[in-house]
Formats: structure tokens, C-alpha cells, sequence
């Protein structure tokens, strides 16, 4: 998850844009700091490959999307919020969410309570909000929030400052609620995709929580174990991460090892009581992530992109800014 590109060259699940996690981010409401604002960012728009274009429909209806909050530290999901979208119809598509508690929410099935249904998809400029209870609810094309210098990084992290992502979009579904409905103060965030099994099921196909991590430091050969495997597996792939930063940045295998021990599990801290930044606490749409990453992945050598983050956020929910390609159907 979390590269920003749909294509088997970035391990893009089942070479389906609409199932492939990019971004997530967790802070409290602006205005409210007694409710969450939890955003996962989903089917990227710019392909690699050019003989490929990403599906105009935003979410997979054979999809199960995941939202998964652990509660007590044991990186195992104490509650799941489930998103389900329905086959395009004319254009247009709706979203159910369930939220599971307990051994429902670790689970694998669509079960939970449905606290949300009939939610309709924004294919436009508009973004159409749903209310129902506590929650607030959107789903659909935004104007991607992750802000990098692309072409610098494939030039040898020399970079000029051109924002790769400006005019780009991706799918968004954002979920603002109570604190009390995370479960506890403290809590640790992470996305999922689950498609259909042969025989029956589901099986997992993406996930994550830290940006970029499964692009740069997990190697190719075990990237789709990682995708389809727990947090609470993650210890296993702690030589494999020192082992991808000893070659990228220099460093001894000693140190490499220090900096990849705390990239495991795969999960995204979150106390909504304490000030929110990356990758500590929750994730800020503002958090300069590109530049934390180049610092490590270079060993310190270079320290920035010179890509800051984009002016099209809104003051309100979504919070995200409208899509740069209107796909509504006339």
C-alpha cells in the first residue's frame, strides 16, 4: 500500500487499482476535539503502465474494505469497520458500513452492525455526506493529499521540487466519529483489503498503515506475503527491512536493525488527547512524510524533497479537496 501508482511493478493487488490502499491518516476534528477524523486513500489515478488505465469506478464491489482499530496493544483488531460499495449502476455506486466488535472485528467475515447504509458514492466536485447517528461518512474521488517529488527520487534523490501529485486524485473514504467509538484512548489504526477466495471466504490482498513501507523497504520476492499477512506477524520481516536499509542508506547492520524494529507492526499509533504527528501519533494531511522517509532510506545525506503539502484542503468534512477529473455521468 501506499505507493501512489497502480501496476504489478508496484505491487498493485490483483493489478486492480480499486483495491489498492495508498494513504491513511487519523487526527481529531478541528473544530471538536472530542470526535476523530479517519481518512483511508484508496485506487490511485496515474498508472505506470501505459498500456493500462485505472478503472472508472471507484470502490470494487467485490471488495471488503477494512478499517481496523486495536485497542489493547496486541495488534490484533478489536473493532473493524467494514465498507461495502455496491456494482455501478448508471454511474453511481453505494456504500454500507458495518462496524464488528471483538472476535467479529479479528475475523475475516462481513459481519458487524450496520451503521451505515445506502451512503451514495461522489463521482464529482460535490462531496455528498452522509449523517447517520454519531458518524459522518464520504466516499469518492478527492484530490490526492501526498505531496512528493517523484522523478527526484528515481534520479538519484536529486530533487527540484516538482510535486508529482498536484494534479492527481485517488478514492477517499472518511469516517468522523465519537473518540469513544475507537474503544479506548489509545489505539492502533491499519487498513485491509479482502476479496472473494476460491472455494469461498475472503482473502486478504493489501494492507498497511505506514506510508511507503511496503514500496521501499520490504523486498519484492516477500511483498506479497507481507500484503496478505497480520501486524501481529510482523516481527518476521524485521532482518528483511534492516537488510533493505543496510543497502539503500550504508548503514551497519546494527543500526539497520534499530531503524527497522520500530517499523513493525505495520500499525498507526493514535491518542486523539495528545498532539497529532507522523509517525508517533495519528497522521496529519499537512505530516511531510516524503521527507522523513528520504532521510532514512539516504542515511541523513538528504534531508528533503522540496515538495510541500498541496492548498486544495477544505476547512469542513471531507477536508479533502475536490477531484481534479469530474467523473460524474451526464
Amino acid at each position: 500500500m501506499s505507493h501512489h501508482y497502480s501496476g504489478p511493478d508496484f505491487t498493485c493487488p490483483h493489478d486492480d487499482a480499486r483495491l489498492d490502499f495508498c494513504d491513511l491518516f487519523a487526527f481529531p476534528k478541528p473544530e471538536d476535539s472530542s470526535r476523530s477524523i479517519l481518512i483511508m486513500d484508496i485506487h490511485p489515478s496515474v498508472s505506470v503502465n501505459p498500456e493500462r488505465t485505472t478503472s472508472a469506478e471507484p470502490f470494487a464491489p467485490e471488495a471488503l474494505y477494512e478499517l481496523n482499530v486495536d485497542t489493547d496493544g496486541d495488534a490484533v483488531a478489536d473493532i473493524a469497520y467494514r465498507f461495502r460499495f455496491s456494482p455501478s449502476g448508471n454511474g453511481a455506486q453505494s456504500a454500507t458500513v458495518r462496524r464488528a466488535v471483538g472476535t467479529d472485528a479479528a475475523g475475516t467475515d462481513e459481519v458487524g452492525e450496520a451503521i451505515i447504509e445506502d451512503a451514495p458514492v461522489s463521482m464529482g466536485s460535490d462531496a455528498q455526506v452522509t449523517e447517520a447517528g454519531d458518524y459522518r461518512f464520504f466516499a469518492g474521488w478527492r484530490s490526492d493529499p501526498f505531496f512528493y517529488d517523484v522523478g527526484g527520487a528515481l534520479n538519484d534523490f536529486q530533487f527540484t521540487g516538482e510535486d508529482f501529485f498536484a494534479d492527481k486524485d485517488v478514492c477517499s473514504v472518511v469516517l468522523e466519529l465519537p473518540n469513544s467509538e475507537l474503544g479506548a484512548a489509545e489505539v492502533g489504526l491499519w487498513q485491509r483489503t479482502l476479496v472473494p477466495a476460491d472455494g469461498g471466504g475472503w482473502v486478504q490482498v493489501d494492507r498497511g498503515a505506514h506510508t511507503q513501507q511496503v514500496t521501499f523497504v520490504i523486498p519484492n520476492e516477500e511483498k506479497a506475503e507481507y500484503l496478505g499477512g497480520d501486524p501481529a506477524d510482523d516481527a518476521r520481516f524485521v532482518e528483511s527491512i534492516a537488510h533493505s536499509l543496510e543497502h539503500a542508506g550504508g548503514y551497519t547492520p546494527e543500526e539497520a536493525r534499530r531503524l527497522a524494529e520500530p517499523m513493525v507492526p505495520d500499525i498507526l499509533p493514535y491518542d486523539p488527547t495528545r498532539p497529532v504527528g507522523y509517525p508517533d501519533n495519528g497522521r496529519m494531511l499537512t505530516d511531510d512524510v516524503g521527507d522523513r522517509l528520504v532521510a532514512i532510506l539516504t542515511n541523513g545525506k538528504v534531508t528533503e524533497d522540496k515538495v510541500g503539502p498541496h492548498e486544495d484542503f477544505l476547512s469542513e468534512f471531507p477536508y479533502l479537496g475536490p477531484p481534479h477529473e469530474d467523473r460524474t455521468v451526464a
